[in-house]
């Protein structure tokens, strides 16, 4: 018998963004530069439109790992930002986890750099204490392939689900007549291949 379907619930959902420092960020080569930062900028978007909580983090900002990108700081000016003093896993970081807890949602969605460390660790430790775990793949990033491949198997095996930032915005979106407009807006910002739907769509519509 195959496991139950557990789909993200937009009621039920809180964003972590950990370690996407200037400095780490020089560490990604597992994905085109420029592609992994839109994917990160539209995982921010989603946040915003689904009005998920979110909390940012750093880690040892005053070393090499550098200061929060200051994108997700324009961004996100009112959101709690964890700035940890040490703690290579944020789970070990009371502040972190009792913001966490603070939002009252149970699903987790993770996203950071780099992924075998600053996402699975505090995955892996928020699966433990009884969350469910979404990372996003495509806003996560590593070394190379084989870093990043062995963190993805260690995180499904201990029930952590994997998914891109596009999968999770329409699970949590569940039914375009909800709002058309809206989600092919986030889409038509982050892929350009959807804008040009988006636009034919419009001059259908239009016509009509």
């Amino acid at each position: 018998m195959g496991k139950p379907y557990v789909r993200l619930d937009k009621d039920n959902a809180a964003v972590l963004l950990v370690d996407h420092q200037t400095g780490l960020l020089s560490l990604v080569r597992d994905m085109d530069p420029d592609k992994f930062k839109n994917n990160v900028l539209a995982l921010a978007a989603l946040a915003k439109y689904f009005n998920l909580p979110t909390i940012l983090t750093t880690s040892f900002e005053q070393g090499p790992n550098g200061p929060l990108v200051p994108e997700l700081k324009t961004f996100f000016p009112d959101v709690p930002y964890i700035a940890r003093p040490g703690q290579i896993n944020a789970w070990d970081n009371e502040d972190f986890v009792n913001a966490v807890k603070a939002t009252g949602k149970k699903q987790l969605i993770i996203a950071g750099v780099v992924t075998e460390v600053c996402v699975a660790f505090p995955a892996l430790s928020a699966i433990s204490d009884d969350f469910e775990v979404f990372v996003i793949t495509d806003t996560s990033g590593t070394f190379n392939p084989i870093t990043r491949d062995a963190a993805w198997d260690r995180m499904s095996q201990a029930g952590v689900q994997l998914m891109t930032w596009f999968g999770a915005a329409c699970e949590l979106h569940r039914d375009w007549r909800n709002d058309v407009e809206g989600l092919g807006t986030l889409f038509s910002n982050h892929i350009p291949d959807y804008r040009n739907l988006m636009n034919s769509y419009a001059q259908h519509s239009t016509k009509e």
